[in-house]
């Protein structure tokens, strides 16, 4: 299977996926580790991909997306960013409705924790 077909089936397969520099619990650059950090507190099931694993998932990412960086957050198959969107979808509350928009489980008492302490 190809990097391509490979980096396909994981984001049709699982609900929420982050392609990321090290593993949900042992990030190795800091923007993976504040998207993980993220998910992880909002209680969020997701499958992670580690980039630094495989050269061939590494810039295989970059052009199915056609995104220059990583960490990579897709949600039931749809590109949805990297670090700062995602941090501004938190903070604006957007990342709560685009996961109750696809059924995607969170912690909404958490994100409303998220919020609080970046008001």
């Amino acid at each position: 299977m190809s990097a391509q077909e490979t980096i396909k089936k994981t984001v049709t397969d699982n609900d929420v996926v982050l392609f990321m520099k090290g593993t949900k619990t042992m990030p190795q650059c800091g923007f993976s580790s504040r998207v993980a950090g993220v998910l992880n507190f909002m209680g969020v099931e997701y499958a992670d991909v580690n980039v630094l694993a495989d050269e061939d998932i590494r810039q295989g990412i970059k052009d199915y997306s056609d995104w220059p960086t990583i960490p990579q957050l897709y949600v039931k198959g749809e590109f949805v960013g990297g670090c700062d969107i995602v941090t501004e979808m938190t903070l604006s509350g957007e990342l709560d409705q685009l996961f109750a928009d696809k059924g995607v489980t969170f912690d909404k008492e958490a994100a409303d924790k998220i919020r609080e302490a970046n008001a």
